[in-house]
């Protein structure tokens, strides 16, 4: 009966009313971001030896025995109507950081907004329920966490986790000839905007809900080669943008557009120009250098992923199911999308 109730009680609201915006699409553009930290001069940590000035997915403490804690937090308003799916979704986004560094989950805390005069309290124990199946999966609990109240509902989880320090993988360490994996398709960010517009399908909204919900755990296989250079996970900042930040001012990618994996249903919604406000964004953020950026494949190479995949760089090749190969690291800078 307690189950059925709560079913009943996560389809009797939609979150998406009660929300501007969702998921990683809801976070602030690259540029505003810059701008944001520019101002930060707090003393860096020497206990760190990845902190504040490294902008990678995670901080990460050294400890004596030769292992690392790595910690992250991510949040942010509903990116789907049903609370319970919020929740694993905003779960697997913030485990993601973890494993893009090579780092098992220890632990989790939550942190969860709430507008309790216009929605039960009760469907914030099914946005719980949706992040603990979540870290179950993981392997880990939600030990505890801080709950406030506020005009939308947000969620997120602080994470915690180890990895052996030699196997930890940054976002900046790539290397000239490295091959570039992509661990999941393109396009949640235009289905999530879909589904805010009410023009995704039942079927699509499992699609996207498979792989929103999937965790990135090959990250713990991937960092245990040494072949491998470099890891970070595709977010709020499109592929490139991500692309962007593992490259730097040092080097450069050709991608070949055609092997670049896209949901169908998000390359429908951008052939009717169905996407989310911060794609502009993330264009403004990479068009200066990136050539062969002026088609319709923008809307989804900008798109904000909401818990995306894996972005990998490896001196060989890599032989993986979920990694599709999508191109090259080169020395010569700027990235180029080949037809």
């Amino acid at each position: 009966m307690a189950v059925k109730n709560a079913f009943k009680l996560r389809m009797s609201y939609n979150l998406l009313d009660y929300s501007r915006g969702g998921g990683c699409g809801c976070k602030l553009g690259p540029e505003q971001l810059k701008t944001l930290l520019s101002g930060h001069n707090s003393p860096v940590s020497a206990q760190l030896s990845v902190g504040f000035l490294e902008r990678d997915d995670a901080v990460v403490l050294p400890l004596n025995n030769g292992d690392s804690l790595v910690q992250s937090l991510d949040f942010f308003l509903p990116v789907v109507g049903n609370a319970y799916d919020f929740g694993q979704i905003a779960a697997a986004n913030a485990l993601s950081d973890l494993y893009a560094m090579g780092a098992q989950p220890i632990s989790a805390l939550s942190m969860l907004g709430w507008p309790q005069e216009q929605l039960p309290i009760q469907l914030a124990q099914e946005v719980l329920a949706g992040a603990e199946h979540i870290c179950q999966a993981a392997g880990i609990t939600i030990s505890g966490g801080h709950s406030i109240e506020s005009k939308e509902p947000l969620f997120g989880l602080s994470v915690t986790g180890l990895a052996k320090s030699e196997q930890i993988r940054l976002k900046s360490t790539v290397k000239v000839g490295d091959h570039l994996y992509l661990s999941k398709p393109l396009g949640l960010g235009l289905m999530a905007n879909g589904l805010k517009q009410k023009q995704l399908s039942e079927q699509a909204y499992q699609v996207f809900l498979k792989w929103s919900t999937q965790l990135n755990s090959l990250g713990l296989k991937l960092a245990e080669l040494p072949q491998v250079s470099a890891m970070t996970d595709v977010t709020g900042f499109g592929l490139l943008g991500h692309l962007s930040e593992m490259l730097g001012q040092q080097f450069g990618a050709d991608l070949e557009l055609d092997r670049i994996p896209v949901l169908e249903a998000a390359k429908q919604l951008a052939q009717a120009y169905v996407y989310p406000n911060i794609t502009t964004n993330n264009y403004n953020a990479v068009q200066a250098h990136t050539t062969g950026l002026d088609g319709i494949h923008m809307l989804w190479l900008c798109d904000p992923q909401t818990s995306g995949g894996l972005l990998v760089a490896s001196q060989t090749d890599l032989d993986f199911p979920d990694l599709i190969k999508i191109g090259q690291v080169t020395a010569e800078k700027g990235i180029r999308v080949l037809f």
